[in-house]
């Protein structure tokens, strides 16, 4: 066990949730969404040994062990989409005859989804790397395209919310100097 690992995933629920309440509180999401059980699978052993192995402990791994912590990982992350429905790969149909087809996810795994992805933004302090991240990865998923549709509306509602607040923290700031009666006039 390692503690680097236990810290990313206390970090990872905890930023999942930020992202909730915000999606929450900009009334982007509906109240009743609950993340609660976020990534629990996390901490199962077909998932922890390898996703620490993977993350902090690659780099001390000569290249035989690489190999095999790689090997490890696939198998860990193909449970862990398999056992986690807010991941989109979850609601990917593989049929014998008519190859891959995506489901429509439930609206609540789609608000976790997001909340995932964008838990990474909150990390990092920019709240508007979700939109690059998405840019560069949607072209790979295989959404249903009311699921795509839906993800969109919602990625469109987080930028509108962070330039709304982006234009009243400005607003603020140009006008922080002015006289009360000076300000009132311009509002």
């Amino acid at each position: 066990m390692s503690k680097e690992y236990d810290t990313y995933i206390e970090e990872h629920i905890s930023n999942v949730q930020k992202a909730v309440r915000w999606l929450f509180a900009h009334d982007i999401i509906p109240q009743n969404v609950d993340v609660s059980g976020h990534d629990l699978s996390k901490r199962s052993k077909e998932e922890y040994d390898a996703y620490d192995d993977y993350f902090y402990g690659k780099d001390e791994a000569d290249e035989d062990d690489q190999e095999v912590i790689n090997e490890a990982f696939d198998y860990a992350w193909l449970h862990h989409i398999h056992h986690n429905p807010h991941h989109w790969q979850y609601w990917v149909l593989i049929s014998d005859d008519e190859g891959t087809k995506a489901l429509e996810m439930p609206e609540k795994f789609v608000y976790e989804m997001i909340a995932d992805w964008w838990s990474f933004s909150w990390k990092s302090g920019n709240l508007r790397e979700i939109f690059d991240w998405y840019e560069k990865h949607k072209s790979k998923m295989r959404l249903h395209p009311e699921t795509k549709k839906l993800v969109e509306k919602i990625l469109n509602g987080i930028k509108w919310e962070l330039d709304r607040e982006d234009r009243i923290v400005k607003f603020f700031k140009e006008n922080a100097d002015r006289p009360e009666k000076e300000r009132e006039k311009h509002a």
